[in-house]
């Protein structure tokens, strides 16, 4: 069974920058694509970026293109969300999501695409 915890959470001013990451237990990610999803308060869970295993094919929402960058970390059971100048719209509980998937292009966009879910780590952005 896989694990994932987020790291990295915490409040910073608008324009800002946090960098969160999703640790893995028990296995690394090298055949793994990856994604992270966030809710606000009052708001539905929504997409935010996904990294195939191969690292070749990212995808991001409209919201956070050229501020958010999906990577894999050092360590090949981690992957990192590098967040930069944030917006008070980005304050929301930010989701790591796993799917063993082989496919080096493939990038799920759904939250039911992936097959493990971290516990989620809390993100604010003062204006």
């Amino acid at each position: 069974q896989v694990q994932l915890v987020e790291s990295g959470g915490g409040l910073v001013q608008a324009g800002g920058s946090l960098r969160l990451s999703c640790a893995a237990s028990g296995r690394t990610f090298a055949n793994y694509a990856m994604g992270w999803f966030r809710q606000a308060p009052g708001k539905e869970r929504e997409f935010v970026a996904a990294l195939s295993y191969s690292g070749a094919n990212t995808g991001y929402t409209d919201s956070v293109k050229g501020r958010f960058t999906i990577s894999r970390g050092n360590a090949r059971n981690t992957v990192t969300l590098q967040m930069n100048s944030l917006k008070p719209e980005d304050t929301a509980v930010y989701y790591c999501a796993a799917k063993p998937d082989g496919r080096p292009w493939y990038i799920p966009l759904l939250w039911d695409d992936y097959t493990y879910w971290g516990q989620g780590t809390q993100v604010t952005v003062s204006s």
